[in-house]
């Protein structure tokens, strides 16, 4: 019965308890942990503005549209129709980026591709630990690099909240240049905790774009789970009264 019990707490977990944002490698750095919670709607809507003012000039969500997003996370139409749509005409459009293809390839020698699907596919830690790790590069024609993605094409848009960093590396037993630290040479407008807490918020964002269907599973994971609750107390009392005349 106890076990039962704890089992069906466990199951019952927002997702930002048991989620450490997938880690893994990244690159010839580590990922470092991220707190991915679904049910952090302050969260998921600073998250959201992050994304529209910094990300969609060049990234595209191009499978949300912009109402729906706003369903999601508590956001009244009205709010997202002054605050959010700078994109596009109408909040049932599709969230697509404003820069055209054939301009991005021209000024960074690729387009840059479409967001929705990042989390899900580079996990949300690697996109954590990639927003933290871009670093001054003079050989870059950006002038700009990351330690997660080396040689990367896109430039550091939040360099004025980060400030600038350096990466100092050193060579491993064989002779081979490994990254070491960061050192910083400009203190940005945030200090490194609300850096951290906005690049959390638009990873936490990004991960809702993967998969949106998550919130309406949990909702109604909440109702099964108290569903089963109920029944398991009536099927305790059942087996009682059924096993009573056998001892």
């Amino acid at each position: 019965m106890r076990k039962l019990l704890i089992l069906m707490l466990i199951l019952g977990l927002p997702s930002g308890v048991l989620a450490a944002g997938g880690l893994k490698s990244c690159g010839t750095v580590e990922c470092d942990r991220v707190n991915i919670d679904l049910g952090d709607k302050a969260s998921l809507q600073n998250g959201a503005r992050i994304f529209v003012n910094f990300c969609l000039s060049c990234h595209s969500a191009s499978y949300m549209r912009y109402n729906r997003m706003g369903h999601d996370l508590g956001i009244s139409e009205e709010l997202v129709k002054g605050n959010l749509t700078f994109a596009a005409e109408k909040v049932s459009d599709l969230m697509k980026a404003v820069m055209p293809k054939e301009d991005a390839r021209q000024w960074f020698g690729v387009a840059p591709p479409d967001l929705s699907l990042i989390a899900r596919s580079r996990k949300p830690a690697w996109v954590y630990t990639y927003m933290r790790s871009f670093y001054r590069d003079n050989k870059s024609p950006s002038g700009w690099n990351n330690v997660v993605f080396a040689n990367v094409a896109m430039p550091h848009v939040l360099y004025e909240w980060q400030g600038d960093q350096r990466a100092v590396f050193k060579k491993d037993v064989h002779g081979v240049e490994v990254f070491d630290r960061f050192e910083i040479e400009r203190v940005g407008t945030m200090d490194p905790k609300e850096y951290d807490r906005a690049m959390r918020d638009l990873t936490n964002f990004l991960t809702y774009l993967g998969e949106p269907a998550k919130l309406v599973r949990y909702k109604i994971g909440v109702y099964v789970l108290i569903f089963l609750a109920i029944f398991l107390v009536f099927a305790y009392l059942l087996k009682k009264e059924y096993w009573k005349d056998v001892h």
